[in-house]
């Protein structure tokens, strides 16, 4: 409640909006709006006005469309959106605006007039590390992390390297709040029938076509084991990048299933897999890591710090294709460490990563930026 005894008025920005149709930042903000809609908040999320949802509520969350123009000039059109969806949750006075990353919200930020809204950015991974970007992009990206960083009330960070990686860089505390993730315990193998998959008998990636997602990596490893049992890619290899995978490896027992985007069919394609491939390696929290976890699997993972901290011990780890072949042609390995891994996994999902918790510690950020700065400015 704010001073007035109503409830807190919250905006949502910097997703493709909700219902989740895109990936894990849209999933996030989904259970994350509802979320706080169920205690009490007054919550918005803004959609673009691309998106297929167009009621003006969604499970007691207001929708606002936005105007956006990415079909017209691409990803640069939501530094536009974002720009007209802060100026908006603004004028409507929000108490706090929660931004989801920075890259298209640094101008916005710079922009913005001066008001009492309160603005906390999730500062996602580091995204001026991706493969895919020029040198002009990754500049202008580095620099969006700086404006982000020092331009915001408050902080969050998805994962415990990016929150070391914010204080060593800028020196700039953030609040350690991850994704949450659902267990998945009702596996319904008729879900396979479509796919033309056994229980235990394929591997899968879920991932968008990305380089750093060292796809080319492990469907290398794939193809050098000579294994039996297909090798499941899923993920939209629509753009440059995914249509080169596919001319390289379609004709390697890998199957390229494209999109998929009910989670009902992806939990169970993740819970009947033999192993769950993890290639991300910029930064953060990923959600689709989360889910497999959620979802049983056992997960073959790239070696860096960001995976590791939310894995631990509890995955098998790679660094390179010739590892990704012997992890395959070692079956037995994959056996011994399959339950113990998974119920790992399980455990730090109940008692980490629980949309209820991660929904308590975002009230309890909330609060304390709105009320500890009206506090000061009272004062």
């Amino acid at each position: 409640m704010d001073r007035t005894g109503d409830p807190l008025r919250i905006a949502i920005l910097g997703s493709r909006g909700i219902p989740n149709e895109y990936g894990g930042f849209e999933q996030f903000a989904e259970h994350l709006s509802v979320g706080l809609s169920k205690i009490g908040y007054d919550v918005s999320v803004y959609n673009p006005s691309f998106h297929q949802f167009k009621e003006s509520t969604f499970k007691g969350v207001t929708i606002i469309p936005k105007w956006c123009p990415e079909k017209k000039i691409g990803s640069a059109a939501h530094i536009i959106y974002d720009y007209l969806c802060l100026k908006d949750a603004i004028r409507r006075g929000v108490d706090v605006v929660l931004e989801l990353g920075y890259q298209s919200s640094a101008i916005s930020l710079l922009m913005s007039p001066v008001s009492k809204t309160r603005i906390i950015t999730n500062m996602d991974g580091m995204e001026w590390k991706r493969q895919k970007w020029g040198p002009i992009v990754q500049r202008f990206t580095r620099w969006a992390e700086k404006i982000g960083t020092y331009k915001s009330h408050a902080l969050v960070s998805d994962n415990l390297g990016i929150q070391e990686y914010l204080k060593q860089t800028y020196g700039k505390e953030s609040t350690m709040i991850p994704y949450g993730a659902e267990v998945f315990d009702s596996p319904d193998k008729s879900f396979l029938e479509q796919y033309e998959l056994s229980e235990n008998g394929y591997y899968i990636l879920i991932a968008r076509m990305e380089p750093e997602n060292n796809i080319e990596m492990i469907l290398d490893g794939y193809v050098m084991a000579m294994v039996e049992e297909p090798f499941v890619v899923v993920g939209n290899y629509s753009n440059e990048f995914g249509k080169k995978i596919y001319q390289k490896y379609n004709k390697s027992n890998v199957r390229f299933y494209g999109g998929i985007y009910d989670i009902c069919s992806l939990n169970n394609l993740r819970y009947y897999a033999r192993a769950y491939f993890h290639g991300h390696s910029v930064g953060g929290t990923n959600p689709s890591l989360l889910e497999a976890m959620a979802s049983q699997s056992l997960i073959v993972a790239h070696d860096n710090v960001f995976n590791r901290s939310v894995l631990f011990d509890n995955a098998i780890y790679f660094q390179s294709a010739r590892q990704v072949a012997e992890i395959l042609t070692d079956q037995k390995e994959l056996f011994v460490r399959s339950r113990l891994c998974v119920d790992g996994n399980l455990r730090n999902i109940r008692e980490v990563y629980r949309w209820d918790l991660i929904v308590r510690q975002y009230s309890e950020l909330i609060e304390r930026v709105f009320y500890e700065d009206t506090n000061h400015n009272s004062g």
